[in-house]
């Protein structure tokens, strides 16, 4: 019988993750008289001795926990699970260590909120660790195998599409060419979606190819209307014309994807002369207010995953598809990402508007 459950939030933060850790406590407390058990910093949080752990009430959630992006329990997207450390002289597996904390807490499941990667991370733990497990999916890229929509995701387009909105007074103003560049580490979602919200007149996606004297060909029709701007907006993950990928070197060492904006501002003006500037929308994507949407999906993610573990089932992943609340097996999702195929619906779109998306053979 199930008495103690943990929760854990593992990869980037994004806007909606403290609606669902309250989600599931409100669920599991009210419903079913369980304990919540909040893991901090991740995986972390089991590494640390004592152990990083605080027990979840209703009470503690005041209504002002889930109006806050990112997650008060915090996250972890460093280092490797499966490596060694080495304590009092010892070398030790880290998994080794992960799992027997959490056996040390007498914890009987455990719901972790991740991306496919760290799904993918989650599940090997696990399974090795013979972990009752249930996902539930986050990522501002949206780009989770099965589901339509994850957590973090509609605030990081309402970010990106404000932004836009934002930039094209500036960009009459000065009869220039503002590039806005979104995250978007494998897949274009963001971009597509708040360049057709936003009103862009470039999307770049890293799906579709594209080229510098096509986008300079668009700008210039553009003139010929007699507009003197243009919006362009790029997903961090598009490469240089030439397919090297855009990246910044950090002062750690750490070589981070960034920098495609500026490069195809310097490009375009070659082309067309237009004055160009470049916003980099960057972390404020993850850090924003949750949207009523990011808010409304964390909710339905998390009573469906403590229903799961009341019925038994696990090793699954919430999802949301055909407008509902549903769940898959988590071999399907984790390590599986979804990103954009060149005939989709709102690529269509994009196309129907006018606006140009790349070269299409």
């Amino acid at each position: 019988m199930v008495k103690k459950i943990g929760i854990l939030t593992s990869g980037g933060d994004c806007a909606g993750l403290n609606a669902v850790i309250r989600a599931v406590t409100l669920r599991a407390t009210n419903e079913y008289g369980w304990k919540v058990y909040g893991l901090r910093d991740g995986t972390l949080g089991l590494m640390k001795n004592p152990i990083d752990v605080v027990e979840l009430k209703p009470d503690f959630f005041d209504g002002n926990l889930m109006r806050m992006g990112g997650t008060f329990l915090g996250s972890n997207n460093k280092g490797n699970p499966f490596g060694t450390i080495e304590k009092d002289g010892k070398k030790i597996e880290v998994s080794e260590l992960i799992i027997n904390s959490f056996n040390k807490l007498e914890l009987d499941a455990l719901i972790g909120i991740g991306g496919d990667g760290s799904l993918k991370i989650l599940q090997s733990l696990t399974k090795k660790g013979n972990i009752k497990f249930i996902g539930i999916p986050k990522t501002i890229d949206n780009d989770v195998k099965h589901n339509e929509l994850s957590i973090g995701y509609d605030t990081a387009v309402d970010v990106a599409t404000n932004a836009l909105d934002m930039l094209q007074p500036t960009a009459a103003s000065h009869r220039r060419a503002m590039i806005l560049e979104v995250m978007g580490r494998d897949a274009g979602h963001i971009a597509l979606n708040a360049g057709i919200a936003g009103g862009a007149d470039v999307i770049l996606i890293p799906e579709i190819p594209y080229s510098i004297k096509g986008i300079a060909h668009h700008i210039d029709q553009i003139r010929s209307t007699g507009r003197n701007h243009a919006l362009i907006v790029v997903a961090e993950a598009v490469k240089k014309e030439d397919g090297k990928k855009a990246t910044v070197k950090f002062v750690d060492g750490e070589v981070r994807l960034g920098g495609i904006g500026a490069y195809l501002g310097d490009e375009i003006y070659k082309l067309t002369d237009a004055e160009t500037r470049v916003t980099v929308l960057g972390h404020v994507q993850r850090g924003a207010q949750p949207t009523h949407r990011d808010r409304l999906i964390a909710s339905a993610f998390g009573v469906k995953a403590v229903d799961l573990i009341a019925n038994g089932k696990y090793n699954r992943v919430v999802v949301w598809k055909d407008r509902s609340v549903q769940d898959v097996a988590l071999d399907d999702i984790a390590g599986k990402s979804q990103t954009l195929s060149k005939t989709d619906p709102l690529i269509e779109v994009a196309k129907g508007l006018g606006i140009y998306i790349g070269e299409f053979n």
